[in-house]
């Protein structure tokens, strides 16, 4: 295998054949311009190139061509496509051999390719949420000549693997995961094995193989699915005899992976982080999902003060927050007032109840003078 190239080291001989000679219909790349112009993008195209060896060898060709396999990958998430390549079988009589090919060189000193095969992804990574649907895409073309006969879609999820979907020359499609669905008219008539897989479950995630067989070619291309989760939040408070308990409470997120912080806004508008908050253990959902709590022992001083919990997440573009005032909590001094002044009121009243008494029992002892 060949150390990977770079966009700009690609040769044209490995993306279309270069001869003086009609060739006969090849197979297209449709993600041909993201190959050309991904320099301009930023992005870089790494190329790795290998041997093939053939699962039923033609005997015609045997002696005059040698088979490769490339693999390109735009970063970034772009394309993914695996070529299978032939050499051309008319070099020039008495032509120089690659030394460690053993393959006739051109006169510029290249190997001269056709492409025989492709198998390509547009899709080599998503990230999706829970319960929505995923297309996982693949496609293929080939040379005239060479037949379908199989194709399989894989799941590879923490060290085990299964079927998910296969179909066959007799054109019958079987679904070994519920739901799983390819279109066998888009397979056979565009090229399109796309996979689709509603409603996911955490357990939908991981890497799906995707491998086309031909009547002489073999290859597979690989996506990689991630499940997400949004997390959701409650911030409450609860009031004890002297003092305030923050609970924020974080739901219903996947993957693991989450971070809890804590601010303290003062009424001057001063924010302080909060480090002493205390977190409860890991708790896992029937569906796969986490939850977790954070709690801490508000301070809101003599003026009060705002509390902000702050979730950020990967299936978050921006963190997600909840916030609270506290209002400040009495000082003994002001509860010793507090008291004192209630009492006072309430001995005023007994003692103004107590006249009142004492005035209503003269009243039947007065004398009227008459003139």
């Amino acid at each position: 295998m060949m150390a990977p190239w770079k966009a700009s080291r690609i040769s044209k001989w490995a993306r279309w054949p270069r001869t003086t000679r009609p060739l006969p219909s090849r197979p297209q790349l449709p993600q041909a311009e993201a190959l050309l112009h991904a320099d301009c993008g930023g992005k870089e195209v790494t190329c790795e190139i290998s041997r093939y060896f053939l699962q039923a060898r033609q005997k015609a060709t045997v002696e005059t061509a040698a088979w490769f396999i490339t693999n390109v990958q735009v970063s970034g998430g772009g394309p993914s496509i695996s070529m299978v390549m032939k050499t051309l079988g008319d070099a020039e009589k008495g032509a120089a051999l690659h030394p460690t090919l053993n393959v006739p060189l051109s006169p510029q000193g290249t190997v001269p390719t056709a492409v025989e095969f492709q198998v390509t992804t547009q899709t080599p990574s998503l990230n999706l949420l829970l319960g929505s649907t995923a297309s996982l895409h693949c496609g293929f073309s080939m040379a005239p000549g060479l037949d379908l006969t199989s194709v399989e879609w894989r799941q590879q999820h923490g060290g085990s693997g299964h079927l998910v979907y296969s179909w066959t020359t007799m054109g019958q499609g079987q679904a070994q995961q519920e739901g799983a669905t390819l279109d066998p008219e888009q397979l056979l008539m565009a090229g399109d094995a796309t996979l689709t897989l509603p409603s996911l479950t955490v357990k939908d995630e991981g890497a799906y193989i995707c491998q086309i067989t031909t009547s002489l070619y073999q290859t597979q291309q690989i996506v990689q699915l991630h499940v997400q989760a949004a997390p959701k939040v409650r911030l409450s408070l609860v009031n004890e005899a002297h003092s305030h308990t923050l609970i924020c409470s974080v739901t219903g997120y996947y993957p693991l992976d989450v971070t809890v912080t804590w601010i303290r806004e003062e009424l001057g508008g001063a924010l302080v982080p909060v480090s002493d908050a205390s977190f409860s253990s890991l708790r896992q959902s029937a569906a796969g999902t986490y939850s977790i709590s954070s709690s801490l022992t508000a301070d809101p001083g003599s003026a009060g003060a705002t509390y902000t919990c702050h979730i950020t997440h990967i299936s978050l573009k921006d963190p997600l927050v909840a916030n609270t005032w506290v209002a400040p909590q009495a000082t003994e001094q002001g509860t010793a007032f507090g008291i004192l002044f209630a009492s006072s009121l309430f001995l005023l009243a007994l003692l103004f109840l107590g006249l009142q008494r004492r005035q209503g029992k003269k009243e039947p002892g007065r004398s009227r003078l008459w003139p």
